[in-house]
Order: structure tokens, then C-alpha cells, then sequence
């Protein structure tokens, strides 16, 4: 009589192939895997893609983590023009200057940021090129100041809709926001 290991040796019913997962002709038989390895006969395949489009995602959060709170974010429509302005406010709850040195609108061909003076009764407006948020510190974006310009939309604005906005910083993170339309003569 022989002893178990000289059985599995042999290539029997429990002999070396089929602990293996090979069948007797040797060819790999996902069905008869022991020990719970793939028991049920189902793929792999789609588990791992799951799992690659989750890995994926997660870095995506994590690369948009930042600092930079946005609130109130609102654009005012301005009728039979291509052009419209949003405000927010921003918050710096980190311990890092923050920097905001872009701004990107999908519905807009060019998002920029903006600054409003007054000078001697005459009203200038004049590109700003980069917004510094110290730690701690709130910006405001507002009539009459700070603001983003949004040229050549796409589409007119209509009140009640919003408007995408995408805040790029300067450590190659970015900040995604969605502006409420308001009339034009909200404040």
C-alpha cells in the first residue's frame, strides 16, 4: 500500500497537480483551486479593476486635498453679453500660505482674476495675477474688488444655474467649485 506522499507524487486524485490547481492534463483549472484560493470560479478580473479605479480615485482626492475653503461662491449674469464675474470667499485653515495662480472655467474661453480700483472718481479694473492667503486669513472676492472675470462664455448664464470653477494653486493642487448665477443687480 502506498503512503499519501507517495500517492501525491503519483498524480492521483489528491496527488501534486491537483493541489496545485492543474488537472490531470496539466492545465490550469481555476474551479478546482483548494484552499479557498479562487473556490468559486469567478474572475478576478473585475475585482482588481475595481480596486485599480478606487486606488485611482483616492490619489485624485488626495492630490485636490488642500487648505483653501471656498464659500459663497455666486457669478452675476450679465445679459447679451459673453462675459460674467464670480465671487467667493476664501479661507486658509492650514499653517502654509496658500496661492491661488489660476483659474479654470469650462463654460468660459478665459477665467482671470481681476481687481477693481477707484482712483480719483474713475472706476480701473486690471488683472491681479496671484492670490496669497496667508495662514488663518480670509479673502474676499466682491464687487468693487477682487473678482474673476469669465470671457467668450460659451453659453449665456441664466439665474439659479451654476457655474463650474476649477482654482489652481501654485503647489500643483487645485480647488473645484460650483458658482450659483444671481441676477444682475445682486450684491
Amino acid at each position: 500500500m502506498r503512503s499519501e506522499t507517495e500517492r501525491r507524487w503519483a498524480g492521483g486524485r489528491t496527488g501534486l497537480w491537483h493541489n496545485c490547481g492543474f488537472t490531470e492534463d496539466r492545465r490550469l483549472n481555476y474551479r478546482r483551486l483548494d484552499h479557498g484560493r479562487l473556490s468559486s470560479g469567478r474572475s478576478l478580473l473585475p475585482t482588481l479593476a475595481l480596486m485599480c479605479f478606487a486606488l485611482a480615485y483616492v490619489a485624485s482626492v488626495w492630490a485636490q486635498h488642500s487648505d483653501l475653503v471656498v464659500t459663497d461662491a455666486w457669478a452675476r449674469v450679465t445679459p447679451g453679453s459673453d462675459v460674467a464675474a464670480a465671487y467667493l470667499t476664501l479661507r486658509n485653515v492650514g499653517k502654509k500660505t496658500v496661492t491661488v495662480v489660476s483659474v479654470d472655467c469650462s463654460v468660459a474661453g478665459m477665467a482671470m482674476i481681476h481687481e477693481t480700483t477707484l482712483k480719483g472718481g474713475i472706476s480701473r479694473m486690471r488683472p491681479h495675477e496671484q492670490l496669497v492667503i496667508p495662514p488663518s486669513a480670509t479673502v474676499k472676492l466682491e464687487p468693487e474688488g477682487l473678482h474673476i472675470m469669465l470671457h467668450s462664455l460659451t453659453k449665456p448664464l441664466a439665474p439659479g444655474a451654476s457655474v463650474p470653477l476649477v482654482l489652481r494653486l501654485s503647489d500643483g493642487t487645485s480647488v473645484q467649485v460650483e458658482a450659483l448665477v444671481r441676477p444682475l443687480n445682486a450684491q
